[in-house]
C-alpha cells in the first residue's frame, strides 16, 4: 500500500499513535534513564500529529476494519477536544512528576495509550470495537491512578478505580451479550436494522440498560459516581486533571453514538434514564460539594454536576441537544485545563496544598493566578458574559424546545446552589487574610496553559460563532450516520 493512501485512511491518527507509542516504550527501554523528559515532549509531538492528520482527513464519513471503526463530523470534533485536553495535561504533568519522583518514562506512554483508547472508543462503531476502546483507555488510567508508588493515598484510588471499573466492563459485557442475543448482531447498523422493524424485544431494552449503566460509570454519572472523589482526591494531581477532561469527553461522545445511533429508535425508553441520571448528578454536584475543604474532592462533584448538565442536552435526543452537549464539553475543557492549571500551582515551601482555605488572600500575593481562578469559577458557576454560561445556554435551551421544562427549571436551580462554593472561593481569595504565599515561578507550560484557558473563557462571546457551527455540524453527522 502507497504512503499516501495510509495517511488517508480513516482510522491513519490512530494507527500512527499505536506504532509510535510502542516506539516511545522502546525508547524508553534502551535509553535506561533520564528519558522521562525526553519521551513527554516526543509523545506531545506523536499527539500534534495525529491531531494533524485528523484534520487532513476533514469530516467525510469512512468506515475502516470491516465497519467496526468510523469517522465521521462527530468524530473528528470530539477528537479533536480529546487530543487537546491529553495535549494540555501533559504540559501541566512535567513540571509536577519531576517536582514528585514521578518522571518516569512509562507515564507519557500511559497518557498516549489512553488517548489512543478514547480516540476509538470515539469511533467505534461496534460493540466489540466499543469494549476494545473502552478498556483501552480504561488499562492505562488504573495505572496512572496508582502511579505515585510512594503514596498510600494514590494506591488506594488506583485499586478503588480498577476494582469499581471491573465491574462496569462486566455490566458493559452483559449488557452487550444480552443486545447481540436478541439482535442477533453486534453492528450498530444492524441494531438500528433490527429495531425500526418493529417492536423492540424486552431483552434488547434490557441489554441497553445494562450499556448505559456501564457507561454512565466512565462519565461519573449519579449513581454510578462513587468511585469520582476518592479517585480525584487520591490520584496524583497532574493525573486528575487529565481525568477530569479528556477521558469524561471521550466517554459521553461514546455514549451519545451508542444512544442516538443503534439506539437511536428507543428514544423513549432511553430518555427516562438519562432524565433520571442528569437530574440525580445536577443535585448531587451542587449539594455535595458545599462542605468539601479539599479543593480536588470539591472538583470531582464540580465534574458530576457537569456531567448533569451535559445530560441536560442528550435526554433531549434532538440534533440542537447534541450541539448543546458537543459546546458544553468545549468549554468544559477549557475551563477545567486552566482550574487545574492553577491547583497545580499550590504550593507551599515546595509542598503540594489542596486546601481550599490555603487559596485565603491569593489576590495579594499572586493577583494574576487569582483573576485567572476568579474567571473560571465565574465561568462554571454560568455567569455571563463567561464561556460556562452559554455552555448551559445552549443545553437547557435544547431541552426546553423538547418540552422538557422541568429538567430545565431544575438545572437552572442546581446552577444557583452550586454557584455557593464556586462564589465561596472568589469570596476567600479576594476579602480573606493571606496565608502563606504560593512559590513561585509556576512554569512556563503551566502559565500558558493557563494564559490560553482564561483568554478562551473571557472572549469566548466574540469567537462562539465558528465553534458553535462546528458543534451543530457535529451533532448532525451523528444524526446523519444514526
Amino acid at each position: 500500500m502507497e504512503a499516501n493512501a495510509i495517511l488517508t485512511m480513516a482510522a491513519a491518527p490512530e494507527i500512527f499513535l499505536a506504532i509510535a507509542g510502542m516506539a516511545l516504550l522502546m525508547v524508553g527501554v534502551f535509553q535506561r534513564s533520564g528519558t522521562s523528559r525526553l519521551v513527554t515532549s516526543l509523545t506531545l509531538v506523536c499527539l500534534v500529529a495525529a491531531l494533524f492528520m485528523l484534520v487532513a482527513n476533514g469530516r467525510q464519513p469512512r468506515e475502516a476494519f470491516g465497519g467496526l471503526f468510523v469517522a465521521d463530523g462527530f468524530a473528528f470534533y470530539m477528537k479533536v477536544l480529546v487530543i487537546l485536553g491529553s495535549c494540555a495535561s501533559l504540559i501541566l504533568s512535567q513540571r509536577f512528576i519531576e517536582r514528585e519522583n514521578m518522571d518516569r518514562f512509562e507515564y507519557p506512554v500511559l497518557f498516549l495509550f489512553a488517548t489512543l483508547g478514547m480516540m476509538l472508543m470515539i469511533s467505534a462503531n461496534d460493540l466489540v470495537a466499543l469494549y476494545v476502546g473502552l478498556e483501552l483507555q480504561s488499562l492505562s488510567l488504573y495505572v496512572v491512578a496508582a502511579f505515585q508508588r510512594d503514596s498510600l493515598r494514590s494506591a488506594e484510588s488506583g485499586l478503588k478505580y480498577f476494582v469499581l471499573g471491573a465491574i462496569s466492563s462486566g455490566l458493559l459485557l452483559y449488557g452487550a451479550s444480552m443486545v447481540y442475543g436478541f439482535a442477533g448482531s453486534t453492528d450498530f447498523d444492524a441494531i438500528a436494522q433490527v429495531l425500526s422493524g418493529g417492536e423492540a424485544p424486552i431483552g434488547l431494552i434490557v441489554g441497553m440498560v445494562f450499556v448505559c449503566a456501564a457507561l454512565a460509570f466512565k462519565i461519573s454519572a449519579v449513581p454510578f459516581h462513587m468511585w469520582t472523589p476518592d479517585v480525584y482526591e487520591g490520584a496524583p494531581t497532574s493525573v486528575t486533571a487529565f481525568f477530569a477532561v479528556a477521558p469524561k469527553i471521550a466517554a459521553m461522545a461514546l455514549f451519545m453514538r451508542v444512544l442516538i445511533g443503534p439506539f437511536g429508535e428507543l428514544v423513549a425508553e432511553w430518555q427516562q434514564i438519562v432524565i433520571v441520571m442528569s437530574v440525580l448528578s445536577m443535585a448531587l454536584g451542587a449539594f455535595a460539594a458545599i462542605g468539601q475543604r479539599n479543593i480536588k474532592r470539591l472538583m470531582a462533584y464540580s465534574s458530576i454536576g457537569h456531567v448533569g448538565f451535559a445530560l441536560v442536552g442528550l435526554a433531549a435526543g434532538t440534533e440542537d441537544g447534541v450541539r448543546g452537549v458537543a459546546l458544553y464539553l468545549t468549554i468544559y475543557l477549557f475551563m477545567n485545563v486552566g482550574t487545574f492549571a492553577c491547583i497545580l500551582s499550590m504550593r507551599v515551601n515546595e509542598r503540594m496544598v489542596e486546601g481550599i482555605d490555603d487559596l485565603a488572600g491569593l489576590s495579594r500575593t499572586q493577583p494574576m493566578m487569582a483573576l485567572a481562578l476568579a474567571i473560571f469559577m465565574f465561568s462554571m458557576a454560568g455567569i455571563p458574559p463567561l464561556a460556562g454560561f452559554f455552555g448551559k445556554l445552549y443545553v437547557f435551551m435544547a431541552a426546553v424546545n423538547s418540552g422538557l421544562y422541568a429538567l430545565a427549571i431544575i438545572g437552572v436551580l442546581a446552577s444557583v446552589v452550586s454557584a455557593f462554593y464556586y462564589l465561596r472561593i472568589i469570596k476567600l481569595m479576594y476579602f480573606d487574610e493571606p496565608v502563606d504565599a504560593f512559590d513561585k515561578p509556576i512554569g512556563q507550560g503551566v502559565a500558558a496553559v493557563l494564559t490560553v484557558s482564561g483568554l478562551f473563557t473571557t472572549l469566548f462571546i466574540v469567537f462562539a460563532e465558528p465553534i458553535t457551527r462546528s458543534a451543530g455540524q457535529a451533532a448532525a453527522a451523528l444524526f446523519a450516520a444514526g
